[in-house]
């Protein structure tokens, strides 16, 4: 019996990644898989790890370079209603791991709920921001976070509470192989301030970033005191080019993938500009992208 027996219907095999990420860049998935239910979720887990597969989680897309070649093993996208549910209360916002940031932060501005709103136009979805503590400058999603269900790589659904959380820049404990529900307490405040507030940061963020370029992402965390943009613009990097990727002329924290990109072209930008600030400017900058 096949070791997919009875979860054919959720996986297939020999999968383009490149369409699922916002560098449209990278080769196939052996198999990939979109379970409709928590049990299926859980079932094609325990049963990938009895094989010897490797499991990766794909939400948004905006943070993973895939490599040209593909990857063996299983990508898991939550994308099914069971893992992307929305609901609001007086004063919390629960979400499911496979909902869309910018989804949950207009519901929260909608329902009259404080808090979220600093993260509009911040890409992915609700568990990528998690485990990455997705942020600005005014604040990160982890300090409104108080619950958490995970799954572990072992197939196990845990609970996380307040006391098990902790948050940092770019970082957080939630490090399961997949978030599957959080609980965010936020405050009242009045939806059509909070809207012009929204409304006016997106404003401010989009104006900094490449226009119409999908495929650009950013790339970067930035060190103690001071962004990665003006690390890579100090060490004469704007406009930089590698193969067919370059360093965004509008914010230098950006690569674009042009139409003939390869992956190893983006890897090999990646690694040129690190090289080059570590050399001029005496600074080790950390990538906040996946690569696979």
């Amino acid at each position: 019996m096949s070791w997919l027996s009875g979860l054919e219907h959720v996986v297939r095999e020999a999968e383009p990644l490149a369409p699922y990420t916002w560098f449209r860049l990278g080769g196939p998935a052996e198999y990939f898989a979109e379970p409709t239910t928590r049990d299926e979720l859980a079932t094609l887990v325990r049963r990938a790890r009895e094989q010897g597969h490797t499991v990766r989680l794909l939400g948004g897309g905006s943070n993973v370079l895939v490599p040209d070649e593909g990857l063996r093993g299983v990508v898991v996208q939550l994308s099914a209603p069971d893992f992307c549910g929305i609901a609001a209360t007086k004063e919390s916002i629960t979400a499911g791991g496979g909902a869309k940031l910018g989804h949950v932060v207009a519901t929260a501005v909608r329902e009259g709920l404080a808090g979220l709103e600093h993260l509009v136009g911040i890409p992915g979805t609700v568990g990528g921001a998690l485990h990455g503590n997705a942020g600005s400058h005014a604040g990160d999603i982890g300090q409104w976070t108080r619950a958490a269900t995970v799954l572990t790589s072992g197939g196990e659904i845990l609970s996380r509470s307040a006391a098990d959380l902790h948050f940092a820049y770019r970082h957080s404990s939630l490090d399961e192989l997949a978030i599957l529900e959080a609980r965010f307490d936020l405050e009242r405040d009045d939806p059509a301030e909070l809207t012009k507030r929204m409304q006016k940061l997106w404003i401010v963020k989009k104006a900094a970033e490449p226009m119409g370029q999908q495929n650009a992402c950013p790339i970067f965390k930035n060190p103690p005191g001071i962004g990665a943009e003006s690390l890579i613009e100090q060490a004469g990097l704007k406009g930089a080019t590698f193969g067919e990727a370059q360093v965004s002329e509008r914010h230098c924290n950006f690569i674009a993938a042009n139409p003939r990109a390869t992956s190893k072209d983006v890897a090999g930008l990646i690694e040129l500009v690190r090289s080059k600030v570590a050399e001029r400017l005496g600074v080790e900058l950390e990538t906040q992208i996946d690569i696979w």
